[in-house]
């Protein structure tokens, strides 16, 4: 079926009208790393400009502001990642939040000394990890998985044992789009008396997450890229409720106190997910992920689910007919079951290649050393899009 037919028949198509479209960007490929904003999010960031910011001013804070953290929590919960209301909390960069779980984490099993992470994690997770251990004189125990796959539930049980306190992995890989299996993953770990952490950054908003139903203890993501909160979004952090009144997060802010308004002389961590909250959260920067949760929620997360695995076969579909035999490797799982919504090709010119597409106006995603990323975000890509840019992506080739 061709792109123009695949557009037409898409139970999703009305979508597209959703989001704002640059006139100088004809093919939009990098939804996994800054989702395009809504139209409804220019609105609303207009309007609180005036009417939140200018016309209340500091009353904000009484009015709305003070709960925003949680409430929005709760429907990145609810809408996304399968979290019962009271355990998701917005707050500081992905990188901040991750480091507070895992020294939480590590503070609540002093026993036990190892920590199990893959070698192509994100750098983030990685540099985090490696500072925490040496910090808390911590072993790292690294596992490898093939350049276009992932971890598995059998990589963890084979390295897992009674001194790992913890598991730090990907849901989705951010390089190869490789989808681990969680539910599975999270049970070795819970067999072996250790606690994981996911990083959600590349899946949430695109692929189911059942974290309460998983039985996970930790978790956290940014909103930038599938939930389309823009540039710097704050991310957010999943504690599990049976976790909420024992473990201790180490940055203790203000606003994680009991009475934050008291300024209190001492710190006494609050009831709650809010004790995971440090300093005083970005409002502005959580405006935007509202309108993409709308979205999501009227869509449906299954449906959203659908759209996804349909851009990414037909994306590898066209790298069969057109790129295959141009020497292009697919680094990314064929199995839609095991691929989240990007698609990762490999070709020693396409450093090259993606600095020309950008000229074009066609934005895929470059990753050192020879991967262009096709970040495919299913509420605001179009199957056009797919083949514009594979077929660009041919063509300087």
């Amino acid at each position: 079926m061709s792109a123009e037919q695949l557009d037409v028949t898409d139970p999703l198509g009305p979508y597209l009208e959703k989001f704002y479209r640059s006139e100088e960007v004809i093919a939009y490929l990098d939804g996994n790393s800054l989702g395009r904003p809504t139209k409804a999010s220019v609105d609303r960031l207009a309007k609180f400009t005036t009417e939140q910011w200018g016309d209340r001013l500091i009353r904000g804070w009484d009015e709305l502001w003070y709960d925003l953290p949680l409430e929005i929590g709760d429907r990145v919960g609810k809408v996304t990642l399968g979290a019962k209301p009271g355990q998701v909390f917005i707050g500081d960069s992905t990188t901040v939040i991750l480091y507070k779980l895992i020294r939480t984490a590590l503070d609540a099993s002093p026993d036990r000394d190892e920590i199990i992470v893959d070698t192509d994690n994100f750098p983030t997770d990685r540099y985090l990890l490696e500072g925490i251990a040496a910090e808390r004189n911590k072993k790292l125990v690294w596992l490898t998985a093939e350049h276009d796959e992932g971890v598995t539930p059998t990589q963890i049980a084979n390295a897992i044992g009674a001194n790992t306190a913890l598991v730090v992995l990907s849901h989705v890989a951010y390089r190869s789009g490789f989808l681990a299996d969680a539910a599975a993953i999270t049970k070795v770990a819970h067999d072996a008396g250790a606690l994981i952490l996911w990083d959600l950054c590349h899946s949430v908003g695109a692929v189911p997450i059942a974290l309460d139903e998983w039985g996970v203890d930790l978790a956290a993501g940014c909103t930038y890229k599938y939930l389309n909160g823009g540039p710097g979004s704050p991310a957010f952090g999943y504690v599990r409720s049976e976790y909420l009144e024992t473990f201790q997060q180490p940055i203790q802010g203000w606003l994680g106190s009991t009475n934050p308004f008291e300024m209190g002389p001492k710190y006494q961590p609050h009831q709650g997910i809010r004790r995971f909250i440090s300093g005083t959260p970005s409002i502005v920067g959580m405006l935007a992920m509202q309108d993409m949760l709308d979205l999501i929620e009227q869509a449906g997360i299954a449906q959203v689910r659908q759209k996804s695995e349909k851009l990414t076969g037909f994306a590898i579909e066209l790298f069969e007919e057109l790129l295959a035999a141009k020497g292009v490797k697919l680094a990314s799982p064929r199995d839609p079951v095991r691929r989240g919504s990007h698609v990762t090709i490999d070709h020693d010119l396409f450093a090259e290649v993606n600095a020309a597409l950008w000229k074009k106006g066609i934005i895929p995603d470059f990753r050192r050393p020879n991967g262009i990323r096709l970040g495919l975000s299913p509420l605001s890509t179009s199957f056009k899009e797919v083949e514009i840019g594979i077929k660009a992506i041919s063509e300087l080739i």
